[in-house]
């Protein structure tokens, strides 16, 4: 079977601040070939009611590629999967059906498939399982779904007792109705998952990924696989990756090779790299975490990895009023009652605290900047009544390029002015700023001749 899945992905964090740490995981799993291993296949498909109209078609059409793909990679007679392995058919909505046995031919396979209506999946493991439990071969279950477990119990301990008979279990998961639950698809699929579960935003991309499965599934185990990653320049390997299978050769700080003898080569096998990874450059923006990352092996298994990015915000922060300075209380380590007086306090004002932030945008670089604001409050006539003033001189950046620039904390206290404290008021706030360095020099007064 080859190399029958690959990925890669990061931590789960969609952003992270300038210089942050983030996690990465490579996986690959390979199997043997179906011809000298042969295979039995469920699959088990959702045919409940979200997946009417377009989403069902394209779920059929992808059944049937997936099932062409298996027949002519057996070496089966015409409108035959051979060499051995059989394919079978679990479809479910609130029951789930056992639509065939596993049998060889490809034309009722393909004609259950057509036959299958959305209506109105506790049940689809356990019909796939009893459909599996007399095979001898390898045994394989491709669980499809576009939704969420709402009817009957949950479906893991069935999971976990197919793969407790040594049955593989991949997911394939439909975005389109918005509904499906990706944890619960990590749960019931083989370990790892980054080589177990596939998801498509659009079923649109179900052909593809019933394909890439299928040509995965029938092509030999792989030997001497070889694959290099080399980091994104903004990102260095922080720690030394970790392997669970064959070896790591760090090149560079943003590169390494991981090697395999083989892999998949008696039964299904799977692989993974785990590293930590930072983020060393000064500016924000979507990164890509990789440069690039390439396959090889013996048998000449065509691999593709995911390509994770995640948003880096390295944009400056100026606090500019602080908060109270603090009160060290001194406490020794036997005292259990201790009295301290904190000194005086004085009331600052009795109405309410604005703070506001406030972000300028494509700062260049050594250049500090005057900001100034101005604050007005309108009164019951809708006369606009002043409040306060500030003026803040904001720190130059040394960042390599312009960047926006975050000034928070502007503290204003507003009087409560006869009014009640919790009545609704209108406070109006009015931000000026300009470059306080610049190339400005004075012009020379000409020299007089006579």
């Amino acid at each position: 079977m080859g190399i029958i899945n690959s990925n890669k992905s990061i931590s789960n964090v969609s952003d992270i601040s300038c210089q942050g740490i983030l996690n990465m995981t490579i996986g690959i799993t390979a199997s043997p070939d179906i011809i000298s291993n042969p295979t039995d296949i469920v699959l088990i498909l959702d045919r409940s009611g979200s997946m009417s109209g377009q989403a069902l078609a394209d779920m059929k059409t992808a059944v049937d590629t997936f099932i062409d793909i298996i027949a002519a990679s057996t070496d089966g007679a015409p409108d035959s999967i051979g060499s051995g392995s059989h394919i079978g058919i679990v479809s479910f909505s609130d029951t789930a059906t056992q639509n065939t046995a596993l049998i060889t031919s490809v034309g009722d396979l393909k004609s259950a498939t057509a036959a299958l209506v959305a209506g109105g999946s506790t049940a689809a493991f356990t019909q796939a399982t009893m459909l599996l439990g007399a095979s001898t071969n390898n045994k394989v279950m491709v669980m499809f779904t576009d939704g969420e477990t709402t009817v009957g119990p949950n479906p893991s301990p069935f999971a976990a007792v197919a793969r407790a008979q040594g049955i593989t279990i991949y997911c394939i998961g439909l975005i389109d109705s918005g509904g499906i639950d990706i944890t619960a698809l990590n749960d019931w699929a083989t370990d790892p998952n980054i080589t177990h579960v596939a998801i498509a935003p659009d079923s649109s991309q179900l052909d593809q990924l019933f394909a890439d499965l299928a040509e995965n599934l029938s092509v030999p185990g792989a030997t001497n696989i070889v694959i290099n990653e080399i980091l994104n320049p903004d990102f260095v390997i922080l720690d030394p990756p970790m392997a669970s299978i064959g070896t790591i050769s760090q090149l560079t700080p943003t590169a390494f090779q991981w090697t395999i003898n083989e892999l998949g080569i008696i039964s299904t096998e799977s692989a993974t790299v785990v590293l930590s990874v930072q983020h060393v450059a000064a500016t924000t923006g979507l990164k890509h975490v990789n440069q690039s990352i390439s396959y090889s092996d013996e048998e000449g298994n065509v691999v593709s990895f995911a390509d994770p990015t995640v948003f880096v915000d390295c944009t400056p922060v100026f606090p500019v009023d602080s908060g109270p300075i603090p009160v060290d209380v001194p406490m020794s380590g036997c005292e259990d009652f201790v009295e301290f007086n904190a000194g005086d306090l004085v009331l600052g004002d009795s109405g309410r605290i604005l703070d506001l932030d406030i972000n300028l945008l494509n700062i260049c670089p050594n250049k500090r900047v005057a900001l100034a604001v101005i604050l007005t409050e309108l009164d019951p006539l809708g006369v606009a009544q002043p409040r306060g003033m500030k003026t803040i001189t904001v720190p130059a950046h040394v960042l390599p390029a312009c960047s926006d620039v975050l000034v928070t904390c502007i503290r204003f206290i507003l009087p409560d002015d006869e009014t009640s404290t919790c009545a609704d008021r209108t406070v109006r706030a009015q931000f000026f700023a300009h470059y306080i360095d610049n190339d400005f020099v004075s012009c020379l007064a000409p020299e007089i001749t006579r």
